[in-house]
């Protein structure tokens, strides 16, 4: 297994070395980066590894600017001592989200999670992990939803709508362009038509996009406030009991 380190720390990139060299004997680590400009370089010019570790604060900024300017094909694993970005990391090629100071046991698991993944391509005959990855965000379920407004009928593209939620009993639809529709189906029905891996059942009033999660943040009473791209009518809070579920379908969507 080839493996890029991308790392502006020098203890913690050596520290990623010496636990890579004892977990995973016969692979290789093909370059240390300090920067999303020398990262972008490498990858641009040489061959795509099987594994990058990634940092999320660079010297020079954010390394997700790195995948702007890359066509990043295989898995990332972030290390990073903030957990802000994990939303951030899960939307671009992560498939773990490793805390500094990291143990040998978190790389053994985040390690064994590519494992796993590659097991599954070779069980279903894919050609590599990036084409997993792709089938992993393709999200399934119901295309449109057909809405009355203003004497007309139309039809909106799932993948346009931003959330759905309830207003003095009524379902609403909401797009990214801000466009609002009545529905006549119960959120819950909506909730088992479209894809479960795209929406998530925020609360009793909320179904929202994936792509429409801007950040979280912790609030009151160990509840999460979720805020989307677009403004709700209310702050949209995730009880604690609920907290669990929703970070593993971040995680594993």
């Amino acid at each position: 297994m080839n493996i890029i380190i991308i790392e502006d720390e020098f203890r913690a990139a050596k520290s990623l070395q010496n636990l890579l060299s004892e977990l995973k004997p016969d692979s290789k680590v093909l370059g240390v980066y300090d920067s999303i400009e020398s990262s972008v370089e490498a990858l641009s010019k040489g061959t795509m590894p099987d594994l990058i570790f990634m940092d999320i604060q660079l010297s020079d900024g954010l390394s997700f600017e790195i995948f702007k300017a890359t066509d990043i094909t295989c898995p990332v694993i972030f290390c990073t001592a903030f957990d802000q970005y994990m939303l951030d990391a899960f939307k671009s090629k992560g498939v773990d989200y490793v805390l500094k100071p990291f143990s040998r046991e978190d790389i053994a698991e985040a390690l064994k999670k590519v494992d796993d993944l590659k097991k599954f391509f070779q069980k279903n005959e894919l050609p590599d992990l990036s084409l997993l990855l792709q089938k992993i965000n393709q999200p399934v379920g119901k295309n449109s939803f057909l809405v009355f407004k203003n004497q007309k009928y139309t039809t909106v593209p799932t993948e346009e709508i931003a959330y759905f939620y309830i207003h003095n009993e009524i379902t609403h639809l909401v797009t990214f362009a801000k466009e609002q529709f009545p529905l006549t189906q119960p959120l819950g029905q909506i909730a088992e038509q479209v894809s479960d891996k795209q929406f998530f059942r925020l609360n009793r009033q909320y179904l929202v996009n994936f792509k429409a999660i801007k950040e979280m943040e912790h609030y009151f009473q160990r509840k999460i406030l979720v805020k989307l791209v677009i403004d709700t009518p209310e702050k949209l809070l995730i009880n604690k009991e609920k907290t669990h579920s929703f970070f593993t379908w971040l995680e594993n969507r």
